[in-house]
């Protein structure tokens, strides 16, 4: 399986938060699937975290290359796919985790109901 996490998921997994299922935690460190983390979700950590909004690890692409995650960059495929979605959802982060589930055939690991809406493959949280 190829799995993108969504933003909460990744900081769920790195803080090895119990919230977080243990079949979709299984599904995560099985060695037979891709684990990818999008540049959008490394974006919407920063901007919340020097907010004041959120806490999340000083080493992030450290931590997220310790887990064995691959990074995906966001490309122009990418952000042109995000702005031509129906707007089932607004935030910008999620319309490209979406684009990119899309394009890159990818299943998105989430636990917003709202993504359900653009007919992606989830894993459910």
């Amino acid at each position: 399986m190829r799995l993108l996490l969504d933003t909460h998921i990744l900081l769920w997994c790195l803080a090895d938060d119990p919230t977080l299922p243990v079949p979709v935690r299984q599904a995560i460190v099985d060695s037979n699937n891709d684990v990818f983390v999008s540049a959008a979700s490394g974006w919407e950590i920063s901007i919340k975290k020097a907010s004041g909004k959120l806490e999340a690890p000083n080493d992030l692409p450290e931590a997220i290359a310790a887990c064995r995650f691959k990074s995906l960059a966001i490309n122009i495929y990418h952000a042109m796919k995000a702005g031509s979605l129906p707007r089932h959802h607004e935030d910008p982060f999620d319309r490209m985790l979406v684009a990119q589930s899309i394009l890159e055939s990818l299943t998105l690991v989430t636990r917003d109901a709202r993504i359900s809406a653009y007919g992606i493959s989830i894993l459910p949280v």
